[in-house]
């Protein structure tokens, strides 16, 4: 009898981690490695927002909390959801997790019964799949082509709903295509909802403050009617830049929350203590540095897609939101390598990045989407010129 679950077979291994992991292994040999998988903004968080995590560490806030978290994080959240979006949330229907991540896997954990589906938009983050599976559900995956871009349609929906379907994962701003879903776009998608009311929302909007081309919206606010049925999960990682605090949310349905709680309660019992307490001056502090944040990510996104369309065999389109390229590499598909290789797939094409001009990308199969890369824009824009230049160069010595 094996030690190791079997329902651990489901489970891929993170391809961003394993191109960063290898990135780090061949800087620890001093390989000038430019990493670009990550999904980490590079700016420093904030200082008001570390202050406040050290007061909490000096006032002694450092003790269990609620499950669900601080009263006054929830409340903050409550009263960013009603200013942002004019959505009406009580306390008791917002619960914290460590980071948004957890959020989305309580939520799934507390609903899916074995062989319930969920509708997910293929290109996806790599993590849906496998919490899906995880929680005993099936994932539906359901290609939407860049010519619409990378956009779920209302047919496409329709045609994957069935009896089974328990919830629609929508990521707006997306990772990994940036794409963004609009007003109009989530209107067309919840006629069809209507249809359906056995199939519930959950709409991942981590990246809410990085858009740059497109007004951002979220189900919840867009069809009113479908508040009951919609779980909203955002955090602090990505705008203000708190990856490592691991503090994410989620508001909806009072009786999921108290599921989503009851499982967490088992689990992890509740997110940091100290980073709690800073969230709340992230969320209650203005948040001026968003602004400064998101002008540098457009700097940065217009730098890469000019270099990155430069490149022979490469194609980007330009994403509204969040701080992902995700060019096609269908133009160097079966090309050679110098030491004649053939470039068979999007990953052999990401591994010849890393490996021979040492630029780390994650390859599209690992979203569900090829032959696609995924590139982070959050490094600086000197890293990132050095980095196109390297891509653009290791195009060119294809044949």
């Amino acid at each position: 009898m094996s030690l190791v679950a079997d329902r651990l077979n489901v489970v891929r291994p993170s391809e961003t981690k394993a191109m960063t992991t290898r990135a780090a292994e061949l800087r620890d040999q001093g390989v000038d490695v430019i990493t670009l998988s990550q999904g980490e903004p590079d700016f420093k968080t904030p200082s008001a927002i570390c202050d406040a995590g050290i007061r909490a560490i000096l006032y002694g806030r450092t003790k269990y909390t609620a499950v669900a978290g601080i009263k006054p994080l929830r409340e903050a959240i409550r009263k960013v959801f009603s200013r942002d979006h004019g959505l009406d949330y009580g306390v008791d229907q917002i619960t914290m997790g460590c980071g948004a991540k957890q959020v989305v896997f309580n939520a799934l954990f507390a609903s899916l019964d074995p062989g319930d589906e969920v509708v997910i938009p293929t290109p996806c983050w790599v993590s849906y799949l496998d919490m899906v599976a995880l929680a005993g559900g099936r994932p539906v995956l359901v290609p939407c082509e860049e010519f619409h871009g990378f956009k779920l349609r209302p047919e496409a929906l329709q045609a994957a709903i069935t009896q089974r379907t328990k919830w629609l994962m929508l990521n707006s701003p997306c990772n990994p295509t940036g794409a963004v879903y609009s007003h109009g776009d989530l209107r067309a998608l919840a006629t069809v909802l209507r249809r359906h009311p056995h199939v519930h929302v959950l709409s991942d909007d981590i990246y809410e403050k990085l858009t740059y081309d497109a007004a951002f919206a979220t189900m919840a606010a867009v069809a009113p009617d479908l508040y009951a049925r919609t779980l909203t999960v955002n955090g602090v990682s990505k705008a203000d830049a708190m990856t490592g605090w691991r503090v994410g949310y989620g508001a909806g349905p009072l009786a999921l929350i108290k599921a989503m709680n009851l499982v967490q309660g088992q689990t992890s019992s509740h997110t940091s203590s100290i980073s709690q307490y800073a969230a709340i001056e992230a969320l209650s502090g203005g948040r001026t540095h968003i602004e400064e944040f998101a002008n540098a990510f457009l700097e940065r996104r217009d730098l890469v897609v000019g270099k990155l369309n430069q490149a022979d065999g490469l194609s980007c389109r330009v994403p509204e939101g969040a701080f992902y390229v995700f060019p096609s590499c269908a133009g160097v598909i079966g090309k050679r390598t110098q030491d004649g290789k053939v470039i068979e797939t999007d990953t052999d094409f990401a591994m010849y990045l890393l490996d021979a001009f040492a630029v780390a990308v994650v390859p599209g199969s690992g979203f569900m989407a090829s032959p696609y890369v995924r590139i982070s824009y959050s490094s600086s824009l000197d890293d990132l010129t050095r980095a196109c230049d390297r891509i653009i160069a290791a195009c060119a010595a294809l044949s």
